[in-house]
């Protein structure tokens, strides 16, 4: 498939303060939605037989979420540990898994997975507790999480959220270079995104209070799609909303706007755990040097790699283990 139901996934979760995140570049793999069993993507090469024991990561369906999933299996294998991947449809199948303990570690977004967590607790008309501030919104995530027996680690570099893109021309013609630029030059922009962006807090009404952009209205291609691109690239739209990750950009000739004001909520990538099964600080170590080093552009490369070059998440993550020096050999 595209990237773009995982696209979809994010703009639901973002745009709404964090709703229920499905699956962005699906690729395939098997399912626990499809077959109810456990299935084994990937195995971690673990030079030292597993003697800490066995991990499950769980990965959404979606390019980036296998991307990361196969990054957590490799630092953790090389730290002793037995690893394999399992793919997942979805938030609302793989968080209950993990909680069970079935699932050891999932990758996820900080702000979308605490408003996730903040709804089924509160309901849906809950006061958001994610924030555009990552300590904050960790914090609050981490309230949330360890009553169900889940253990939030520290959130890395790399931010996968929503993006505003304009052509390079665009951009030159009218000196944009943030979305405050873009509010000051007073252009008239048509956004092409999916048609709740109409009301959603993070896209026009959000655009329009924090950046005083002038929207002339929603041209509902939805979020990051190739369609929605071609239609900026074609000059029929002005804005398109996308997420920072994305990695087809340049080949739309588009580029970022960047949210200079913090509009968008803090989703930083960051790993949340079975605190009972993998609460252990060697796997917190472990992730954490990754997180140290894995930047929102890495990930955009990483994810580039799988979709436009069709290479194997798992040979993509082992490549860049091994050039930025996290794994042996």
């Amino acid at each position: 498939m595209s990237r773009n139901t995982h696209r979809a996934r994010l703009a639901g979760a973002l745009l709404a303060t964090a709703a229920l995140a499905a699956g962005l570049t699906a690729c395939g793999g098997d399912s626990l939605e499809d077959n109810g069993k456990d299935s084994s993507a990937s195995k971690g090469d673990d030079a030292s037989g597993g003697k800490k024991g066995s991990l499950v990561i769980g990965a959404a369906r979606f390019t980036e979420a296998k991307v990361l999933a196969e990054l957590y299996a490799g630092v953790l294998a090389d730290a002793g540990y037995s690893t394999s991947v399992k793919t997942v449809q979805n938030r609302e199948v793989y968080e209950p898994e993990l909680r069970k303990g079935s699932i050891d570690i999932v990758p996820e977004y900080a702000a979308t997975l605490a408003e996730w967590l903040n709804h089924a607790k509160n309901g849906e008309d809950a006061k958001p507790v994610a924030s555009s501030d990552v300590d904050e919104t960790v914090a609050a995530l981490r309230e949330l999480a360890e009553p169900q027996g889940l253990k939030v680690l520290d959130a890395g570099k790399a931010v996968d959220q929503n993006a505003f893109v304009v052509t390079k021309e665009f951009a030159t013609e009218h000196k944009l270079k943030t979305l405050s630029d873009l509010g000051k030059s007073k252009e008239k922009v048509t956004i092409a995104a999916g048609d709740e962006c109409a009301s959603r807090p993070f896209c026009a009404p959000g655009l329009k209070k924090t950046y005083g952009i002038n929207v002339a209205g929603i041209d509902p291609k939805g979020v990051g799609t190739p369609q929605s691109k071609q239609a900026v690239k074609d000059g029929k739209d002005q804005l398109a909303l996308t997420t920072t990750t994305d990695a087809t950009l340049e080949s739309y000739g588009l580029v970022v706007l960047d949210d200079d004001k913090k509009l968008q909520n803090a989703d930083n990538i960051i790993p949340v755990v079975n605190a009972k099964d993998a609460g252990d600080s060697a796997i917190a170590s472990a992730l954490g040097k990754l997180n140290k080093t894995l930047t929102t552009d890495d990930l955009v490369e990483l994810n580039r790699k799988v979709d436009a070059e069709r290479l194997k998440e798992k040979d993509v993550a082992a490549d860049y283990l091994k050039e930025k020096g996290l794994v042996k050999g």
